[in-house]
Parts: C-alpha cells; structure tokens; sequence
C-alpha cells in the first residue's frame, strides 16, 4: 500500500451534505493488516469537528506540483462556516461518498475511525483504510519541499517572525513566548525571524 511519512497531505470530510478540507502533516500507515494509518488534526475546525461527528474523512497525498494557491484556499485550519470545495474543479468522490484530490495528489485514502487519542491541541484519529489508489507517479510534498520551493518568502521591509508552517506573520520587535499561531495553532518553537 502506501507507506505514509512526514508529509504534506489535504483532509477531506463531510456532514451533512457539506464537504469541507483542511492541510495536514501527520499521516502515518501504523499496521499493514488491517490497513491502518493515524492522521492528526488541530481540534475545534471545521474539518476536525465533521470527522468527530462521522468517523469518516479522506486523505489525499499531496505532490510537489501543488501550487501555493491550493495552501492558501485550504490552509492548516478550516473555518466554521467556509466550505473550501465549492466551486472547486480538482475532485471526484470516493465511494463512501467523500471527495479527494484529482489533480495535485498521488494517491488517495478513504478511512474509518476506530480510535482516537487526546494530543491536546490535536487529535489523533486511528484508522481502517476502506478505500485507496495511486493517481499519479509525481513525487510526494514534504513539508522540506513546501518551505523550499513553495511558501513565498516573506517581504524583506517587514519587521517581525514568520511561521514555518503556514507564513503568517507576526509584527512586532519581540516574539511572545506564548505565541500561538492564529492560522496552524503552532506556538513560538515555529516561528523564525524575518531576515
């Protein structure tokens, strides 16, 4: 199947006839059979919330073709009330009926919930693989390649750190040691000074 690593990933869920996505990192194929992968996700967004309520969700493994504007639309938090797919002409639905990338991923996996781990700002859901396919042979994003040739670098005149995540920028002459990014609800150990 597909061994799963330290990567860049997009996850996919649905409620109520609402699809919703966000960016992830953390996809890990734990047992090869069953077929079983961990997947993190910050708690409280939208995609987070859908996946708590269905136990069900899609993982599509991003490749270095996708292009900064698809991190933009999708970011590492989905909002409330945003449905980041509509409108979106890059997907097609698996058959337990949720959606996943056509173009900019190699592969997709459709997954069912069996358990799931309390990580504090995250949770970590345990899976059954239900479905999965190759799409593509490109090569898969690393979060290496994203911070490389992807995420633009920030504007020289500004003062301030940036997140290594995401690229929000925070504005001022000292980094608050309790910083928690407003986008990936990554803290001060992530941000870097703008050069």
């Amino acid at each position: 199947l597909y061994n799963l690593t330290y990567g860049v990933y997009l996850l996919s869920a649905n409620e109520n006839g609402k699809d919703n996505a966000c960016i992830i990192n953390t996809a890990v194929q734990v047992a090869n059979n069953p077929t079983r992968v961990s997947v993190s996700a910050i708690k409280g967004n939208l995609t987070h919330d859908m996946i708590l309520a269905t136990g069900e969700f899609n993982v599509s493994v991003l490749t270095t073709q996708a292009p900064f504007r698809l991190f933009q639309r999708f970011g590492f938090q989905s909002g409330k009330d945003t449905n980041k797919l509509a409108g979106f002409k890059h997907i097609q639905r698996s058959s337990n009926g949720l959606v996943f990338l056509t173009k900019y991923a190699n592969a997709y996996l459709s997954c069912s919930v069996i358990n799931q781990v309390d990580l504090g700002t995250h949770i970590m859901f345990i899976c059954d693989v239900t479905e999965c396919a190759n799409l593509s042979g490109l090569d898969t994003m690393t979060y290496a390649y994203y911070f490389k040739n992807v995420k633009p670098k920030p504007e020289s005149d500004k003062k301030g750190y940036v997140c290594r995540i995401c690229g929000w920028v925070y504005e001022g002459e000292e980094l608050p040691e309790d910083i928690v990014c407003p986008l990936c609800k990554h803290g001060a150990a992530d941000f870097e000074p703008i050069a």
